[in-house]
Protein backbone atom coordinates (compact mmCIF):
# COMPACT_ATOMS: atom_id res chain seq x y z
CA UNK A 1 0.00 0.00 0.00
CA UNK A 2 3.10 2.52 0.37
CA UNK A 3 3.57 1.90 -2.97
CA UNK A 4 0.33 3.47 -4.03
CA UNK A 5 0.72 5.68 -1.39
CA UNK A 6 3.14 7.43 -2.86
CA UNK A 7 2.22 7.29 -6.72
CA UNK A 8 -0.85 9.29 -5.21
CA UNK A 9 1.30 11.48 -3.42
CA UNK A 10 1.29 14.39 -6.34
CA UNK A 11 -2.38 14.24 -6.32
CA UNK A 12 -2.61 14.76 -2.13
CA UNK A 13 -0.57 17.30 -2.44
CA UNK A 14 -2.78 19.68 -4.32
CA UNK A 15 -5.25 19.66 -1.42
CA UNK A 16 -4.73 22.89 -0.26
CA UNK A 17 -2.83 23.30 3.29
CA UNK A 18 -1.84 26.24 5.82
CA UNK A 19 1.68 27.07 5.16
CA UNK A 20 4.22 26.92 7.47
CA UNK A 21 6.05 30.29 8.59
CA UNK A 22 9.28 30.41 6.62
CA UNK A 23 11.37 32.16 9.53
CA UNK A 24 10.65 32.62 13.38
CA UNK A 25 7.19 33.28 14.54
CA UNK A 26 7.25 35.56 17.37
CA UNK A 27 6.01 34.51 20.53
CA UNK A 28 3.16 37.64 20.95
CA UNK A 29 2.25 36.62 17.56
CA UNK A 30 1.85 32.75 18.47
CA UNK A 31 -0.25 33.68 21.56
CA UNK A 32 -2.23 36.23 18.70
CA UNK A 33 -2.90 33.42 16.84
CA UNK A 34 -3.98 30.78 19.54
CA UNK A 35 -6.33 32.93 20.80
CA UNK A 36 -7.93 33.94 17.61
CA UNK A 37 -8.53 30.21 16.70
CA UNK A 38 -9.78 29.72 19.83
CA UNK A 39 -12.33 32.46 19.80
CA UNK A 40 -13.30 31.42 16.27
CA UNK A 41 -14.17 27.65 17.70
CA UNK A 42 -16.35 29.08 20.67
CA UNK A 43 -18.13 31.13 17.81
CA UNK A 44 -18.56 28.16 15.19
CA UNK A 45 -19.79 25.92 18.41
CA UNK A 46 -22.83 28.14 18.84
CA UNK A 47 -23.52 28.31 15.13
CA UNK A 48 -26.45 25.76 14.68
CA UNK A 49 -26.78 23.50 11.61
CA UNK A 50 -29.97 24.98 9.85
CA UNK A 51 -32.61 22.59 8.51
CA UNK A 52 -31.83 20.21 11.59
CA UNK A 53 -34.79 18.75 13.16
CA UNK A 54 -34.95 19.23 17.39
CA UNK A 55 -35.64 15.40 17.18
CA UNK A 56 -32.43 14.18 15.83
CA UNK A 57 -30.35 12.30 18.69
CA UNK A 58 -26.53 12.95 19.05
CA UNK A 59 -24.62 9.42 18.99
CA UNK A 60 -21.33 11.32 20.02
CA UNK A 61 -23.58 13.14 23.07
CA UNK A 62 -21.31 11.09 25.95
CA UNK A 63 -17.90 11.72 23.80
CA UNK A 64 -18.49 15.44 23.44
CA UNK A 65 -15.80 16.53 25.71
CA UNK A 66 -13.61 13.94 24.29
CA UNK A 67 -14.38 14.94 20.28
CA UNK A 68 -14.58 18.73 20.97
CA UNK A 69 -17.80 19.62 19.30
CA UNK A 70 -20.90 20.95 20.29
CA UNK A 71 -24.28 19.00 19.70
CA UNK A 72 -26.58 20.55 16.91
CA UNK A 73 -23.68 23.06 15.71
CA UNK A 74 -21.86 22.72 12.48
CA UNK A 75 -18.66 21.27 13.89
CA UNK A 76 -20.77 18.99 15.59
CA UNK A 77 -18.00 16.06 14.55
CA UNK A 78 -15.44 17.97 16.45
CA UNK A 79 -12.38 16.13 16.28
CA UNK A 80 -13.37 12.64 15.54
CA UNK A 81 -12.67 12.87 11.82
CA UNK A 82 -9.15 13.72 12.96
CA UNK A 83 -8.54 11.36 15.23
CA UNK A 84 -10.52 8.43 13.63
CA UNK A 85 -8.03 9.01 10.75
CA UNK A 86 -4.83 8.81 12.85
CA UNK A 87 -6.67 5.61 14.50
CA UNK A 88 -6.60 4.10 11.05
CA UNK A 89 -3.36 5.00 10.04
CA UNK A 90 -1.71 3.80 13.50
CA UNK A 91 -3.53 0.80 12.87
CA UNK A 92 -1.92 0.41 9.27
CA UNK A 93 1.08 0.95 9.82
CA UNK A 94 1.24 -0.95 13.26
CA UNK A 95 -0.11 -4.29 10.59
CA UNK A 96 2.76 -3.14 8.23
CA UNK A 97 0.39 -2.61 5.50
CA UNK A 98 2.03 0.60 5.06
CA UNK A 99 5.61 0.21 5.47
CA UNK A 100 6.98 4.06 5.00
CA UNK A 101 10.28 4.84 6.55
CA UNK A 102 8.81 8.30 8.87
CA UNK A 103 12.50 9.26 9.69
CA UNK A 104 13.15 9.45 5.72
CA UNK A 105 11.48 13.46 4.87
CA UNK A 106 9.85 12.28 1.96
CA UNK A 107 8.12 8.97 3.05
CA UNK A 108 6.96 11.10 6.22
CA UNK A 109 5.77 13.91 3.88
CA UNK A 110 3.41 11.47 1.64
CA UNK A 111 2.26 9.87 4.68
CA UNK A 112 1.18 13.51 5.84
CA UNK A 113 -0.38 13.61 2.66
CA UNK A 114 -1.99 10.53 3.21
CA UNK A 115 -3.45 11.15 6.27
CA UNK A 116 -4.67 15.16 5.38
CA UNK A 117 -6.29 13.27 2.68
CA UNK A 118 -7.74 10.59 4.85
CA UNK A 119 -9.30 13.18 7.41
CA UNK A 120 -11.54 15.02 4.29
CA UNK A 121 -12.65 11.07 3.74
CA UNK A 122 -13.56 10.64 7.27
CA UNK A 123 -15.57 13.77 7.58
CA UNK A 124 -17.98 12.02 5.06
CA UNK A 125 -17.72 8.99 6.82
CA UNK A 126 -18.80 10.57 10.02
CA UNK A 127 -21.51 12.75 8.90
CA UNK A 128 -23.26 10.80 6.24
CA UNK A 129 -24.30 7.28 7.95
CA UNK A 130 -25.76 10.22 10.52
CA UNK A 131 -28.27 11.29 8.28
CA UNK A 132 -29.19 8.26 6.02
CA UNK A 133 -29.51 5.89 9.51
CA UNK A 134 -31.85 8.80 10.66
CA UNK A 135 -30.10 9.81 13.47
CA UNK A 136 -29.98 13.21 12.34
CA UNK A 137 -33.11 14.28 10.58
CA UNK A 138 -34.12 16.97 8.55
CA UNK A 139 -36.49 19.76 9.94
CA UNK A 140 -40.14 18.57 8.18
CA UNK A 141 -41.52 22.14 8.80
CA UNK A 142 -38.96 23.80 7.28
CA UNK A 143 -39.38 22.13 4.53
CA UNK A 144 -43.15 22.32 3.80
CA UNK A 145 -42.76 26.09 4.48
CA UNK A 146 -39.92 25.97 2.11
CA UNK A 147 -41.78 23.79 -0.36
CA UNK A 148 -38.40 21.60 -0.85
CA UNK A 149 -37.93 18.08 -0.42
CA UNK A 150 -36.46 16.74 2.71
CA UNK A 151 -33.82 15.19 1.42
CA UNK A 152 -32.65 18.30 0.15
CA UNK A 153 -32.82 19.74 3.77
CA UNK A 154 -30.99 16.38 4.90
CA UNK A 155 -28.52 17.43 1.73
CA UNK A 156 -28.04 21.45 3.23
CA UNK A 157 -27.09 19.38 6.91
CA UNK A 158 -24.26 16.89 5.25
CA UNK A 159 -22.72 20.02 3.73
CA UNK A 160 -23.11 21.90 6.63
CA UNK A 161 -21.30 19.63 8.90
CA UNK A 162 -18.65 18.83 5.81
CA UNK A 163 -17.69 22.59 6.47
CA UNK A 164 -17.62 22.31 9.97
CA UNK A 165 -15.02 19.70 9.56
CA UNK A 166 -13.37 21.15 7.49
CA UNK A 167 -12.75 24.65 9.29
CA UNK A 168 -11.62 22.46 12.49
CA UNK A 169 -9.10 20.39 10.07
CA UNK A 170 -7.88 24.29 9.33
CA UNK A 171 -7.87 25.93 12.52
CA UNK A 172 -5.95 22.69 14.03
CA UNK A 173 -3.02 23.53 11.09
CA UNK A 174 -2.79 27.50 11.92
CA UNK A 175 -2.52 26.19 15.91
CA UNK A 176 -0.07 24.05 14.89
CA UNK A 177 2.20 25.72 12.45
CA UNK A 178 1.45 29.39 13.60
CA UNK A 179 0.49 29.19 17.44
CA UNK A 180 1.31 27.50 20.30
CA UNK A 181 0.79 23.65 20.74
CA UNK A 182 -1.68 22.05 18.31
CA UNK A 183 -5.86 23.00 17.51
CA UNK A 184 -6.75 19.66 18.65
CA UNK A 185 -5.29 19.58 22.05
CA UNK A 186 -6.58 23.38 22.42
CA UNK A 187 -10.28 22.69 21.32
CA UNK A 188 -10.51 19.76 23.68
CA UNK A 189 -9.00 21.88 26.62
CA UNK A 190 -11.82 24.33 25.94
CA UNK A 191 -14.53 22.32 25.44
CA UNK A 192 -13.99 20.34 28.85
CA UNK A 193 -13.22 23.61 30.87
CA UNK A 194 -16.38 25.12 29.38
CA UNK A 195 -18.24 21.34 30.29
CA UNK A 196 -16.69 21.56 33.89
CA UNK A 197 -17.82 25.66 34.22
CA UNK A 198 -21.38 24.36 33.38
CA UNK A 199 -21.39 21.45 35.57
CA UNK A 200 -20.41 23.93 38.59
CA UNK A 201 -22.84 26.66 38.17
CA UNK A 202 -25.67 25.16 35.98
CA UNK A 203 -29.00 26.32 37.17
CA UNK A 204 -31.20 25.04 34.37
CA UNK A 205 -33.05 22.16 36.18
CA UNK A 206 -33.09 18.60 33.68
CA UNK A 207 -36.06 17.59 32.04
CA UNK A 208 -37.50 14.58 34.51
CA UNK A 209 -35.17 16.23 37.49
CA UNK A 210 -36.35 18.10 40.54
CA UNK A 211 -32.18 19.10 40.67
CA UNK A 212 -30.26 22.09 39.33
CA UNK A 213 -27.85 20.36 37.11
CA UNK A 214 -24.98 23.03 38.23
CA UNK A 215 -23.33 21.53 41.77
CA UNK A 216 -23.26 24.52 43.66
CA UNK A 217 -27.17 25.65 42.43
CA UNK A 218 -27.99 22.10 43.23
CA UNK A 219 -26.45 22.65 46.99
CA UNK A 220 -28.11 25.63 47.51
CA UNK A 221 -31.81 23.60 46.95
CA UNK A 222 -30.52 20.40 48.69
CA UNK A 223 -30.16 23.03 51.61
CA UNK A 224 -33.58 25.06 51.47
CA UNK A 225 -35.26 21.59 50.66
CA UNK A 226 -33.88 18.85 53.04
CA UNK A 227 -32.95 19.13 56.85
CA UNK A 228 -29.85 18.49 58.56
CA UNK A 229 -31.22 15.61 60.19
CA UNK A 230 -31.65 13.83 56.78
CA UNK A 231 -28.65 14.86 55.53
CA UNK A 232 -26.33 13.19 58.37
CA UNK A 233 -28.12 10.18 57.99
CA UNK A 234 -26.30 7.01 55.67
CA UNK A 235 -28.86 7.35 53.04
CA UNK A 236 -28.66 11.31 53.21
CA UNK A 237 -24.82 10.46 52.90
CA UNK A 238 -25.09 8.63 50.25
CA UNK A 239 -27.46 11.41 48.44
CA UNK A 240 -25.17 14.17 49.21
CA UNK A 241 -21.71 12.10 47.57
CA UNK A 242 -24.28 11.05 44.37
CA UNK A 243 -26.66 13.20 44.05
CA UNK A 244 -25.18 16.41 45.66
CA UNK A 245 -21.87 15.71 43.49
CA UNK A 246 -19.42 15.45 46.22
CA UNK A 247 -18.28 12.31 44.73
CA UNK A 248 -17.41 13.95 41.59
CA UNK A 249 -15.99 17.07 43.15
CA UNK A 250 -13.46 14.40 45.26
CA UNK A 251 -12.86 12.56 42.09
CA UNK A 252 -12.08 15.24 40.13
CA UNK A 253 -9.11 17.20 42.54
CA UNK A 254 -7.82 13.54 43.51
CA UNK A 255 -7.35 13.04 39.34
CA UNK A 256 -6.16 16.11 38.68
CA UNK A 257 -3.74 16.08 41.30
CA UNK A 258 -2.48 12.35 40.31
CA UNK A 259 -2.14 13.35 36.82
CA UNK A 260 -0.12 16.17 37.83
CA UNK A 261 2.30 13.88 39.91
CA UNK A 262 2.24 12.04 37.04
CA UNK A 263 3.77 14.17 34.32
CA UNK A 264 6.00 15.75 36.40
CA UNK A 265 7.60 12.20 37.33
CA UNK A 266 10.17 11.90 34.73
CA UNK A 267 14.17 10.08 34.28
CA UNK A 268 16.32 12.59 33.27
CA UNK A 269 18.89 11.64 30.25
CA UNK A 270 22.28 13.50 31.06
CA UNK A 271 23.18 15.31 28.02
CA UNK A 272 26.17 17.90 26.92
CA UNK A 273 27.40 19.66 23.87
CA UNK A 274 30.05 18.52 22.06
CA UNK A 275 31.08 22.27 20.36
CA UNK A 276 30.28 24.32 23.77
CA UNK A 277 32.33 23.45 26.43
CA UNK A 278 30.36 23.53 29.75
CA UNK A 279 26.64 23.78 27.77
CA UNK A 280 24.77 20.82 29.59
CA UNK A 281 21.23 19.78 29.54
CA UNK A 282 18.64 16.70 30.31
CA UNK A 283 16.48 15.30 28.23
CA UNK A 284 13.36 14.20 30.32
CA UNK A 285 11.69 10.98 29.70
CA UNK A 286 8.04 11.32 31.12
CA UNK A 287 6.23 8.10 32.95
CA UNK A 288 3.46 9.41 31.12
CA UNK A 289 5.56 9.04 27.58
CA UNK A 290 3.09 9.38 24.66
CA UNK A 291 0.92 11.71 27.05
CA UNK A 292 -2.96 10.71 27.14
CA UNK A 293 -3.41 11.41 23.38
CA UNK A 294 -3.50 7.35 22.93
CA UNK A 295 -6.36 7.37 25.37
CA UNK A 296 -8.12 9.77 22.82
CA UNK A 297 -7.42 6.82 20.08
CA UNK A 298 -8.72 3.92 22.46
CA UNK A 299 -12.36 6.34 23.04
CA UNK A 300 -12.63 7.14 20.03
CA UNK A 301 -12.73 3.76 18.09
CA UNK A 302 -14.66 2.32 21.27
CA UNK A 303 -17.13 5.78 19.63
CA UNK A 304 -17.48 4.76 16.53
CA UNK A 305 -18.25 1.13 17.30
CA UNK A 306 -21.11 2.00 19.99
CA UNK A 307 -22.49 4.33 16.83
CA UNK A 308 -22.46 1.72 14.05
CA UNK A 309 -24.52 -0.34 16.69
CA UNK A 310 -26.73 2.70 16.97
CA UNK A 311 -27.18 3.06 13.47
CA UNK A 312 -27.73 -0.08 12.59
CA UNK A 313 -30.41 -0.62 15.73
CA UNK A 314 -32.39 2.61 14.23
CA UNK A 315 -32.49 0.38 11.00
CA UNK A 316 -34.49 -2.59 12.34
CA UNK A 317 -30.80 -4.68 12.74
CA UNK A 318 -30.82 -5.39 16.39
CA UNK A 319 -28.77 -9.06 16.64
CA UNK A 320 -25.50 -6.50 18.33
CA UNK A 321 -27.54 -5.26 21.07
CA UNK A 322 -30.70 -2.53 21.59
CA UNK A 323 -30.62 1.12 22.61
CA UNK A 324 -32.84 2.62 25.04
CA UNK A 325 -32.20 6.83 25.44
CA UNK A 326 -29.11 6.25 23.18
CA UNK A 327 -27.59 3.86 25.57
CA UNK A 328 -26.88 0.15 24.85
CA UNK A 329 -28.73 -2.06 26.82
CA UNK A 330 -27.95 -5.85 25.89
CA UNK A 331 -26.13 -7.54 23.21
CA UNK A 332 -22.54 -6.95 22.22
CA UNK A 333 -22.87 -3.20 22.37
CA UNK A 334 -23.63 -2.89 25.69
CA UNK A 335 -20.55 -4.78 26.95
CA UNK A 336 -18.21 -2.61 24.56
CA UNK A 337 -20.18 1.25 25.69
CA UNK A 338 -17.93 2.70 27.94
CA UNK A 339 -18.65 2.97 31.90
CA UNK A 340 -19.61 6.71 33.00
CA UNK A 341 -20.53 6.78 36.52
CA UNK A 342 -21.86 4.68 39.47
CA UNK A 343 -24.84 3.96 37.10
CA UNK A 344 -23.16 2.10 34.99
CA UNK A 345 -21.29 -0.47 37.38
CA UNK A 346 -23.08 -0.53 40.34
CA UNK A 347 -25.99 -3.04 40.19
CA UNK A 348 -28.24 -1.42 42.68
CA UNK A 349 -28.06 2.18 41.01
CA UNK A 350 -27.98 0.56 37.21
CA UNK A 351 -31.59 -0.88 38.20
CA UNK A 352 -32.79 2.44 38.93
CA UNK A 353 -32.58 3.90 35.68
CA UNK A 354 -35.55 2.65 34.22
CA UNK A 355 -37.24 -1.12 33.39
CA UNK A 356 -35.03 -2.03 30.28
CA UNK A 357 -31.75 -1.44 32.43
CA UNK A 358 -33.67 -3.17 35.64
CA UNK A 359 -33.77 -6.28 33.43
CA UNK A 360 -30.13 -6.53 33.06
CA UNK A 361 -29.05 -9.59 34.97
CA UNK A 362 -26.09 -8.54 37.56
CA UNK A 363 -23.30 -10.90 35.97
CA UNK A 364 -23.51 -8.82 32.89
CA UNK A 365 -23.07 -5.93 34.65
CA UNK A 366 -19.94 -6.89 36.02
CA UNK A 367 -18.89 -8.13 33.19
CA UNK A 368 -19.01 -4.56 31.44
CA UNK A 369 -16.99 -2.99 34.01
CA UNK A 370 -14.26 -6.03 33.64
CA UNK A 371 -14.54 -5.22 29.85
CA UNK A 372 -14.19 -1.68 29.73
CA UNK A 373 -11.26 -1.86 32.01
CA UNK A 374 -9.58 -4.44 29.83
CA UNK A 375 -10.32 -2.09 26.69
CA UNK A 376 -8.95 1.19 28.31
CA UNK A 377 -5.68 -0.57 30.00
CA UNK A 378 -4.76 -2.72 27.39
CA UNK A 379 -5.92 -0.46 24.91
CA UNK A 380 -4.13 2.66 26.52
CA UNK A 381 -0.58 0.10 26.03
CA UNK A 382 -0.80 -0.48 22.51
CA UNK A 383 -1.86 2.96 21.06
CA UNK A 384 0.71 4.29 23.08
CA UNK A 385 3.25 2.39 21.53
CA UNK A 386 1.94 2.56 17.80
CA UNK A 387 1.65 6.29 18.58
CA UNK A 388 5.45 6.28 19.83
CA UNK A 389 6.33 4.93 17.00
CA UNK A 390 4.57 6.87 14.64
CA UNK A 391 4.84 10.12 16.00
CA UNK A 392 8.43 10.19 15.74
CA UNK A 393 9.05 9.71 19.93
CA UNK A 394 10.92 6.47 19.70
CA UNK A 395 14.62 5.98 20.53
CA UNK A 396 16.10 5.66 17.30
CA UNK A 397 14.52 9.27 16.29
CA UNK A 398 14.70 10.75 19.28
CA UNK A 399 18.52 9.67 19.15
CA UNK A 400 19.02 10.99 15.53
CA UNK A 401 17.65 14.40 17.13
CA UNK A 402 19.66 14.52 19.54
CA UNK A 403 23.07 14.15 17.21
CA UNK A 404 21.82 16.52 14.28
CA UNK A 405 21.71 19.36 17.81
CA UNK A 406 25.04 18.43 18.33
CA UNK A 407 24.20 17.09 22.30
CA UNK A 408 25.86 13.74 23.37
CA UNK A 409 25.71 11.62 27.04
CA UNK A 410 28.36 12.56 28.66
CA UNK A 411 31.11 9.79 29.04
CA UNK A 412 29.41 8.09 25.29
CA UNK A 413 30.86 8.61 22.07
CA UNK A 414 28.84 11.03 20.09
CA UNK A 415 27.33 8.40 17.70
CA UNK A 416 23.41 8.14 17.30
CA UNK A 417 23.35 4.33 17.67
CA UNK A 418 24.85 5.27 21.05
CA UNK A 419 22.58 7.25 22.06
CA UNK A 420 19.76 5.09 21.03
CA UNK A 421 21.27 2.23 23.06
CA UNK A 422 20.88 4.65 26.73
CA UNK A 423 17.26 5.59 25.20
CA UNK A 424 16.06 1.92 24.52
CA UNK A 425 16.58 1.16 28.71
CA UNK A 426 13.39 3.89 29.20
CA UNK A 427 11.66 4.24 26.38
CA UNK A 428 9.66 1.53 25.25
CA UNK A 429 9.20 0.91 29.61
CA UNK A 430 7.84 3.98 30.04
CA UNK A 431 5.72 4.03 27.12
CA UNK A 432 4.06 0.74 28.06
CA UNK A 433 4.07 1.89 31.62
CA UNK A 434 2.70 5.36 31.20
CA UNK A 435 -0.24 3.58 28.65
CA UNK A 436 -1.10 1.70 31.92
CA UNK A 437 -1.31 3.93 34.25
CA UNK A 438 -3.71 6.03 32.17
CA UNK A 439 -5.80 3.87 31.38
CA UNK A 440 -6.01 2.64 35.37
CA UNK A 441 -6.88 6.42 35.93
CA UNK A 442 -9.21 6.77 33.11
CA UNK A 443 -11.57 3.83 34.77
CA UNK A 444 -11.20 5.18 38.10
CA UNK A 445 -12.87 8.57 36.99
CA UNK A 446 -15.32 7.40 35.38
CA UNK A 447 -16.04 4.48 37.80
CA UNK A 448 -17.25 7.10 40.37
CA UNK A 449 -18.01 10.40 37.70
CA UNK A 450 -16.42 13.91 37.43
CA UNK A 451 -18.13 17.44 37.42
CA UNK A 452 -19.65 18.34 34.60
CA UNK A 453 -20.09 14.49 33.04
CA UNK A 454 -16.84 15.64 31.33
CA UNK A 455 -15.44 11.46 31.17
CA UNK A 456 -12.64 10.37 32.89
CA UNK A 457 -10.99 10.29 29.35
CA UNK A 458 -11.99 14.07 29.36
CA UNK A 459 -10.54 15.14 32.68
CA UNK A 460 -6.90 13.62 32.18
CA UNK A 461 -7.15 14.82 28.64
CA UNK A 462 -7.96 18.06 29.94
CA UNK A 463 -5.04 18.48 32.79
CA UNK A 464 -2.24 16.91 30.96
CA UNK A 465 -3.18 19.29 27.49
CA UNK A 466 -3.11 22.24 30.34
CA UNK A 467 0.09 21.10 31.72
CA UNK A 468 2.19 20.97 29.12
CA UNK A 469 0.59 23.90 27.18
CA UNK A 470 1.86 25.74 30.21
CA UNK A 471 5.43 23.93 29.50
CA UNK A 472 4.69 25.17 25.85
CA UNK A 473 4.34 28.66 27.16
CA UNK A 474 7.70 28.62 29.03
CA UNK A 475 9.35 27.05 26.25
CA UNK A 476 8.17 29.59 23.95
CA UNK A 477 9.29 32.45 26.26
CA UNK A 478 12.56 31.06 27.28
CA UNK A 479 13.51 30.48 23.45
CA UNK A 480 12.39 34.31 22.46
CA UNK A 481 14.55 35.57 25.07
CA UNK A 482 17.67 33.64 24.26
CA UNK A 483 17.88 32.76 20.38
CA UNK A 484 20.83 30.44 21.05
CA UNK A 485 18.65 27.97 22.26
CA UNK A 486 16.89 27.55 19.07
CA UNK A 487 19.27 26.87 17.17
CA UNK A 488 20.14 24.04 20.18
CA UNK A 489 16.27 22.74 19.91
CA UNK A 490 17.04 22.64 15.72
CA UNK A 491 14.07 25.78 15.02
CA UNK A 492 14.95 28.26 12.92
CA UNK A 493 16.17 31.47 13.72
Amino acid sequence: MDSVIRALQPYFERIPSVERPKGHVHFREKFAWTVAILLLYFILSNVPVFGLSPESIDIFAAYRALFAGATGSIIALGIGPIVTASIILQLLVGAGIINLDLTDPEDRAAYQDFQRFLVFVMIAVEAFPQIAGGLLKPDLNLAAQLGVSPSLIAFLIFIQLFIGGVLIVYMDEVVSKWGIGSGVSLFILAGIAQSIVIGLFNWVVPPNSHLPAGIVPRWIWIAQHYSADFLLTGSGLVFLLLEGGILAIVTTAVIILLVVFFEGTRVEIPLAHAAARGARGRFPIKLIYASVLPMIFVRALQANIVAFGQILYTRGITVFGEYVGGHAVSGLMYFLSPIRSPYDWVPALVKTKGAAFAAIPEWMIIAHLLIDATILIVGGIIFAVFWVETSGMDARTVASQIAKSGMQVPGFRKSPQILERVLSRYIPKVTVLGGAIIGILTLIANMLGTIGNVSGTGLLLAVSIAYRFYEDLAKEQLTEMHPLIRRILGEEV
